[in-house]
This record gives C-alpha cells, sequence and structure tokens, in this order.
C-alpha cells in the first residue's frame, strides 16, 4: 500500500524531482528581454544588453535592476514573473560577451545610406504654413513624426522613422532640415519644405541622441555601442570621422549624450564611463587651450587635424549636462549619485557643487530672467519637486513641491508660466503649472484621467502650449497658454515629444537646447 501510493503520487507528479533543471538563460532572454533589447541583445527599443554596456551594472545591482525595473526608463519589473534563481541566470549571462561584435568603422556606416531617389528638392516650401512655427511631433507609437501647421493646429504631413526615435531632433539653422535618430542607430534627414525623406544612414548600433553645430554642416552622432561619436556632412550625410572613445586611463566609454555649444564651435560630450568630458572642436580655428589631444595618444593636436578633441578631468561621472546662455558653464549631473557640479569650459575645471537630490533631469531644465538673476529650473527624476537655481550664485533658491517625479519642464519668454509634467507615479495625468515669479503652482491641469500628461512645447509666439497624452491611443492637446484652457485635441500614436522649429533654431529661453 505504502509502494502504491509513492508510486501514485510520482505519476501525479506530487514528488519533488531530486534534481530541477536549471532555467535556460537564452530562453529568459528571449521571453523577457528581446522584445526590447534585440534578439542578438545589441538594442532596439531598449540599449544593448553586454557586458560594454553593463559596467556599472554589475552582481546583484543588475539582478536587482531586473527584479525592481528602473526609475527614469521604460524598464518594467520582473520581480512577479522571474524568481530569484533565474534572475541570478539571466543576469549573469547578460555580462557573457558576444561571439560576434559587429565592426561599424566608417567604411560599415557609407555602406548603410539609403537616398530617396524620388525626392528632388524644391526651391521654396511646398505648403502655405508658415515654416518657422512648424512642430515636428515624434509618435513613438507607430514610429513616425507627424508636421504640424503651428498657427492651424492641423497635420500637414505624416513620415514613417527608423524604429524607436530617441532624444529631440535637430533642426538646420534655418528651419528647413530636420534630422531624427533612432536607438539602433539609424540618423533620418527629412525636407521640411517638401515634408520628405532626403536620406538616412546608420551611424552606431545603438545610439543616444544627435546635436548639430551652430553652422548646420556636421551632425554628432552619440553612441553607445560602438562606443564612438560619428561626424556626419550634413548636406549628404557622409561620414565625415568616427571618434573612438577612449579616456586617458586607456578605459573606453559610452557616449551619454552629445551637445552643440555654438559659441565656442564645438560638440561636448556627456561620458557614461569615465570622469571626463570631452569638447570637440569643429570651427576652422579651434582655441588653444594648452591641453587640447589626440583621444589616442598623450600629444597636442595640431590645427590641421581634424576635429580635435579637448579632454576636461571632473571629480565624477556625468550623464546629463545643462548649458548657461552663453555656454561657459556646463551644470552635470550623474544618474548614480545625488548632487552635481558646475564645469567651466573656459579653464576646466569644476568651480562648484550644487544641491540636486533625487535624480535631477538636467536635459530638460529652462530658463528665465528673475529679477536681477538668471534662474534655472530642472525636474527631478526620483523626487517630487522643480529645482530653481541661481545661475550666478549656483545655489538653490526654492523647490517647488509636485505631486510626483518628473521628467519634462517647458515655458517661453512671453509667457509667466513654467509647465511641468508628474511623469512617474500615480499622478502621471497631472501637469502642473507654475508662475516663474512667486514659484506657485497655480493651476493643477488633467488632460485626460488616467492618462499620462508630458512634454510641453510651446509656438513660437507662446500664445498656445501643446500637451501630449503620451499613450499609445493619445493625443497632442492644445492649451490657450494664457487661459489655460483646452483649444483643440489632435489624435496621435503615444506622441512622445514636440518640437517647434522657432524656439529650437533661436534657442529660446523656456526651451532645451
Amino acid at each position: 500500500m505504502i509502494r502504491l501510493t509513492v508510486f501514485t503520487s510520482v505519476l501525479l507528479g506530487l514528488a519533488a524531482p531530486l534534481h530541477a533543471a536549471p532555467p535556460e538563460p537564452e530562453v529568459l532572454f528571449a521571453t523577457h528581454c528581446a522584445v526590447c533589447h534585440g534578439d542578438d541583445r545589441l538594442g532596439a527599443l531598449g540599449p544593448a544588453l553586454i557586458p560594454e554596456s553593463l559596467r556599472r551594472l554589475k552582481g546583484e545591482r543588475l539582478e536587482k535592476v531586473i527584479m525592481d525595473g528602473r526609475v527614469s526608463t521604460q524598464m518594467p519589473a520582473f520581480g512577479e514573473q522571474l524568481n530569484g534563481e533565474e534572475i541570478a541566470v539571466l543576469a549573469a549571462f547578460l555580462h557573457e560577451p558576444l561571439k560576434d561584435v559587429p565592426v561599424w568603422d566608417a567604411a560599415k556606416i557609407a555602406e548603410t545610406l539609403l537616398v530617396n531617389e524620388d525626392y528632388t528638392p524644391p526651391d521654396a516650401p511646398m505648403h502655405k504654413a508658415d515654416p518657422l512655427n512648424l512642430f515636428v511631433v515624434v509618435e513613438t507609437g507607430d514610429h513616425h513624426i507627424s508636421i504640424l501647421d503651428g498657427d492651424k493646429f492641423e497635420v500637414l504631413e505624416r513620415l514613417q522613422t527608423p524604429l524607436a526615435v530617441h532624444g529631440g531632433p535637430k533642426f538646420s539653422p534655418d528651419g528647413r532640415y530636420v534630422f531624427v535618430m533612432s536607438r539602433d542607430g539609424w540618423v533620418q534627414k527629412v525636407d521640411l519644405w517638401s515634408m520628405q525623406e532626403v536620406a538616412r544612414i546608420r551611424a552606431g548600433v545603438n545610439s543616444r541622441n544627435i546635436a548639430i553645430s551652430h553652422d548646420g554642416k556636421w551632425l554628432a552622432v552619440a553612441n553607445y555601442l560602438p562606443m564612438t561619436l560619428t561626424i556626419l556632412s550634413t548636406e549628404d550625410l557622409s561620414v565625415a570621422e568616427v571618434k573612438e572613445v577612449r579616456g586617458k586611463n586607456g578605459e573606453l566609454s559610452r557616449v551619454s549624450a552629445v551637445y552643440q555649444a555654438p559659441p565656442r564651435e564645438s560638440f561636448v560630450l556627456a561620458l557614461k564611463d569615465i570622469p571626463e568630458v570631452w569638447e570637440v572642436f569643429y570651427g576652422e580655428n579651434p582655441p588653444f587651450y594648452g591641453f587640447v589631444h589626440d583621444y589616442r595618444d598623450e600629444g597636442p593636436l595640431g590645427y590641421d587635424e581634424p576635429f580635435p578633441v579637448r579632454v576636461i578631468k571632473v571629480p565624477d561621472i556625468l550623464d546629463d549636462f545643462f548649458f548657461d546662455q552663453s555656454y561657459e558653464y556646463v551644470m552635470g549631473a550623474s544618474r548614480e549619485n545625488d548632487g552635481g557640479q558646475v564645469i567651466d569650459l573656459v579653464i576646466g575645471m569644476k568651480v562648484a557643487d550644487l544641491e540636486l537630490p533625487g535624480m535631477p533631469h538636467l536635459g530638460s531644465g529652462i530658463t528665465w530672467e528673475r529679477g536681477d538673476t538668471t534662474v534655472m529650473a530642472t525636474p527631478h527624476l526620483r523626487e517630487g519637486v522643480v529645482s530653481i537655481i541661481d545661475m550666478k550664485s549656483w545655489e538653490t533658491l526654492e523647490k517647488v513641491t509636485t505631486d510626483g517625479p518628473g521628467f519634462f519642464l517647458r515655458s517661453h519668454e512671453n509667457t509667466p508660466y513654467l509647465w511641468a509634467d508628474v511623469f512617474f507615479g500615480p499622478n502621471r495625468d497631472v501637469m502642473h503649472v507654475i508662475d516663474k515669479e512667486s514659484l506657485e503652482i497655480v493651476k493643477t491641469l488633467r488632460p485626460s484621467p488616467g492618462q499620462t500628461a508630458a512634454h510641453v512645447e510651446f509656438d513660437r509666439t507662446g500664445e498656445h502650449a501643446l500637451v501630449s497624452l503620451w499613450e499609445q491611443d493619445g493625443a497632442v492637446i492644445v492649451y490657450d497658454a494664457a487661459t489655460l484652457e483646452e483649444v483643440k485635441r489632435l489624435p496621435m500614436v503615444k506622441p512622445s515629444g514636440k518640437y517647434n522649429v522657432f524656439n529650437k533654431i533661436t534657442f529660446a529661453h523656456g526651451t532645451s537646447h
């Protein structure tokens, strides 16, 4: 009877096996990760998951991210779907080197160039809208951009983009062309006069953002993989330079972001893995600081070298930047630590510390004149506050309490208000309107209860503010910037951001640069 009971229980699966089969990491990755990070682990909607990209997420830190998700990203928590053993196996697998890492040099990039053979450049705009009051709306839900008339608030054209556009589009100085970049490194050029794609090229395997030179000649692409800065000619998207980003200690680094510094005729790079700031000069006569270096060695560069690099050592790694209006000072912060630092680009060193708890998102900071000083405001990705900083003393003047952590801020020189979203947490449907003088919240909008409200952009005159409903069945909502009343609602497919041509090319107060 005992033997029968044991035998029966085995047949019914009630007796546990002596050794459970370990979970297969490839199966776990394919099931839970590949849709965002690519079947080859080289990135798609999300970044590449290879040892080179995970240097700062080792051991238990990576396991915690898999279990709990990651603040300020779209990385979800898998703690309820995977057990501890599965998470540990998956984390170890992600730190295994790939058998084949693609070479992505200038020759390989050039091979990817795709030119629209049906495109003919027109001599004048082929539409009746104000060319400088157009909006480019990035719709990440189905990988398109919509070109919006900023006077009538009507969609003029809708164009397909590469997969997962990331970082703000960049405009040529005259506002005619717009360049967008995807997480998998594709750069697309669009003519806003004819509203046609001109060409596209894959400048990296996994990329972060782009910047355009003030003269409109060069486009810089910040790459995670390979660890390079790619510089393209804006005229035909040909490759001008591919710079390996290697620190003075010999260590390679991903590029977190690249920004233009127009008065300096340079691109400034935030580096993900080493405590350095790079300034890459594109002007004909780069300034000589005594420590402009070739990125490959310690020797000084001659002025005949293309795109010379100046390396500035900083106390801590900086993932994110904000420039003052003169572009002399860089405010930087690390995503791993609280606080920030101010770097003087003229003397090449840190000159002040910043009190910025809760992971500031400096990239969407804005400035305006308040009293006898210029102030800067930044949201925080971990705290429900907007910090207001005096740009002369670098002191935090005020912390405006919000209904949760936010991602974007916007204003305009012709409005008394600052608009701040609450992107994270249960109040993600909230948009705060803050008085720029009193620093008090004057109104809290809920454009669509339960749906994420984010990323405000103004038209060129500041009369209207456009808000995104960041949902698959989302919309762009137009508000009267004075009365704060809704004017119009345009259906969109997960509109992540809207960018006004005039505000961007004039570096208007209130918009990110």
